[in-house]
């Protein structure tokens, strides 16, 4: 299969017509929306079908195939494919917030690339029992704190988990349940709030269960 365009993969946007010309596409950098020609305070490296593990690019179950291409985005133009892809995973997330002043990436990884990842097992392992969490609270099933829907997302903010590394901080206290459509919301509108961010790297959801981290 042919793999598609930046204009076919993400209908309703427009690319720099000099990031779109032969010298940009042979030396594999990515196309950029036209915003970027103006202002660069705010980019996003988005590459949805792809995951890094152990330094190597990855797709996975989930992932679209052909994959779509990488390109960069402003503020605007991501928020209007992102969030759109995060409602439609079926699957559950443990998102956490990340840190404005440091974060360079932020990226989803499923359960069972965790270790893959890099994720220290305690950590994983404390992630993975959030998320059955889920689907299997004592007093039935989780729903969305927004709406009467089931819940899927975990959301994590740096006031409750400042970063991984703090595991008690991932006790059943912190976290707040949301369906698919609101999650989206919390994250999209969460990297849209940062002022001056550039994003090497953000991909979408794939698989199950998973969750969205930063460095």
């Amino acid at each position: 299969m042919t793999r598609p365009t930046p204009e076919e993969a993400y209908p309703g946007l427009d690319f720099r017509p000099h990031s779109r010309g032969w010298l940009a596409r042979f030396s594999g950098q990515p196309a950029e929306c036209v915003h970027l020609e103006r202002d660069h305070t705010w980019v996003a490296g988005y590459c949805p079908d792809r995951v890094f593990l152990q330094g190597r690019a990855a797709q996975r179950e989930g992932h679209r195939q052909p994959a779509r291409p990488d390109v960069s985005l402003c503020r605007a133009c991501l928020a209007r494919v992102f969030e759109p892809e995060l409602t439609t995973y079926s699957g559950r997330v443990a998102a956490f917030e990340p840190s404005a002043e440091s974060v360079s990436q932020y990226f989803f990884v499923e359960t069972g690339d965790f270790a893959a990842a890099g994720l220290r097992p305690e950590v994983a392992e404390a992630i993975e029992g959030r998320l059955e969490e889920l689907s299997e609270g004592s007093s039935g099933p989780a729903i969305c704190r927004s709406c009467a829907k089931p819940a899927t997302w975990l959301w994590f903010s740096q006031r409750e988990v400042a970063s991984l590394d703090d595991l008690e901080a991932l006790h059943p206290v912190a976290g707040k349940q949301f369906c698919s459509r609101h999650g989206a919301v919390v994250l999209t509108q969460s990297l849209e709030s940062i002022q001056e961010v550039d994003l090497f790297y953000l991909n979408a959801p794939y698989g199950a269960a998973g969750a969205y981290v930063w460095i």
